[in-house]
């Protein structure tokens, strides 16, 4: 299935407010609090999912029955929607929205209080769980983190092992290295960008920013920047390393063909090495390797190859918000599911992912980093929403697909251009976009 993290804070889908959206009635303002007795919970409640594919082989099924056994008098019921964030966002123009459900990222964080329950006091909220900061609007948290992904390569190890290489690599130049020796000594594709599908170039790249530099406030530091792409950012380094991958000829030869599902198992196979994803997309690699009968054992996870003071550093991100629809009848219920599916149901360990809940332990595909040491950095999200209207009135899309493939179009000849060219041209559009949005 194809799996797409929308964990980036730089959506710039988020930008928008869902035109017309009302939610069909003013918010109650009423807050979904966690029950104190499960006996005395009842209700049925709808919870819209983007994971049709649990659905539709009885995963989801199996945790509403756990659910069940603590809380007997509550009936969950699930709706796998597949254009989750299309069809969600027209819902929305009504009140018949579920009543769990993940917050699209077509609703502008300040919008939130329309639409969703409040949860809680962020200050309270944050002391228990990860990500708060995402939904908090006015001292209030709106949504707890279906979990978070961590940022990184995931490779067949098997593969980089037949090149010779037994290190990490540490620099941008020192991946090309091992790419290249990839290329000259396996029969495997050195890494595959997944151009057609397009989403491996939006979210896993962007969220990259924070590892190059280990700083926390580095997306944040795009609201106040003149050039983001300058020599020696993030951005910079981030999409300089895609730039080179093409340009020295070692992803897939055709970008035009690629397909998402078909590259899992290629990877898990060892004829693909690298793909440049999150912590999420592991077991599924694994997953595909077992189908396949290879070796899930094969299947690694790296950092970004670079490092702040001989450290390297993983941003740490936020999925899916799991919000309560202010207009829910059965609050309390609704409230109990998210509870009981964030600290109890064993979704994010399964998923690769980090509980939202603190005191969780981190999942077992992130061994390697404890291993080795490498910080997880959870990024600010003060200044999103300006981050986020910068981008939009520059019209870039730092999460979107279609500056990085026109920056792999460069690469490859199939557009005129150079990289230095380009990067300049996505530095000024963004201070013409500052320069408008300040005013």
């Amino acid at each position: 299935m194809r799996r797409k993290p929308l964990s980036a804070v730089l959506l710039a889908t988020a930008l928008l407010t869902v035109a017309g959206c009302g939610g069909g009635g003013a918010s109650s303002g009423e807050a979904a609090t966690a029950p104190s007795d499960p006996g005395k919970v009842s209700g049925t409640i709808t919870v819209l999912t983007n994971r049709t594919d649990l659905v539709q082989d009885g995963t989801m099924g199996k945790y509403a029955a756990e659910f069940k056994k603590t809380y007997p008098k509550v009936t969950v019921k699930f709706q796998g929607i597949t254009d989750y964030e299309g069809e969600v966002k027209i819902r929305m123009n009504t009140e018949n929205y579920g009543d769990v459900l993940l917050i699209p990222s077509v609703i502008a964080k300040g919008d939130y209080p329309k639409f969703f329950a409040p949860l809680g006091d962020t200050k309270d909220m944050a002391e228990k769980y990860r990500f708060t900061g995402k939904t908090d609007v006015k001292g209030k948290t709106y949504g707890i983190a279906n979990f978070g992904t961590v940022n990184g390569l995931v490779y067949n190890k098997k593969v980089w092992e037949q090149a010779g290489i037994t290190d990490w690599p540490t620099t941008p130049d020192e991946f090309l290295a091992d790419l290249g020796a990839v290329k000259e000594k396996t029969g495997a594709t050195p890494y595959y960008t997944n151009f057609k599908d397009g989403w491996p170039l939006s979210s896993p790249w962007t969220n990259s920013v924070g590892s190059v530099s280990c700083d926390t406030k580095a997306s944040d530091a795009l609201a106040a920047a003149d050039k983001p792409w300058a020599d020696g950012s993030d951005l910079n380094v981030v999409d300089t390393l895609l730039h080179d991958i093409v340009h020295d000829k070692l992803s897939e030869k055709d970008p035009t063909t690629t397909n998402w599902e078909t590259s899992k198992t290629d990877l898990a196979k060892g004829k693909i090495s690298s793909m440049l994803l999150g912590s999420w997309a592991v077991n599924q690699m694994r997953d595909a390797a077992t189908k396949a009968g290879g070796n899930p054992d094969d299947i690694g996870f790296m950092p970004f190859p670079a490092q702040k003071d001989g450290k390297y550093c993983a941003t740490l991100l936020s999925d899916y918000q799991l919000a309560v629809n202010t207009h829910s009848e059965h609050k309390e219920a609704a409230r109990a599911w998210i509870d009981w599916f964030t600290e109890k149901s064993g979704f994010a360990a399964k998923e690769g992912g980090v509980s939202a809940l603190k005191a969780l332990d981190l999942p077992d595909v992130l061994k390697p980093y404890q291993d080795n040491d490498v910080s997880l950095i959870e990024r600010s999200e003060a200044k999103t929403e300006q981050v986020n209207a910068i981008d939009n009135a520059s019209e870039i899309g730092l999460a979107k697909q279609d500056y990085r493939q026109k920056l792999i179009d460069i690469a490859r000849g199939a557009q005129e251009g150079s990289l230095q060219d380009y990067l300049d041209e996505l530095d000024r559009r963004w201070a013409e976009a500052a320069a408008t949005v300040g005013n």
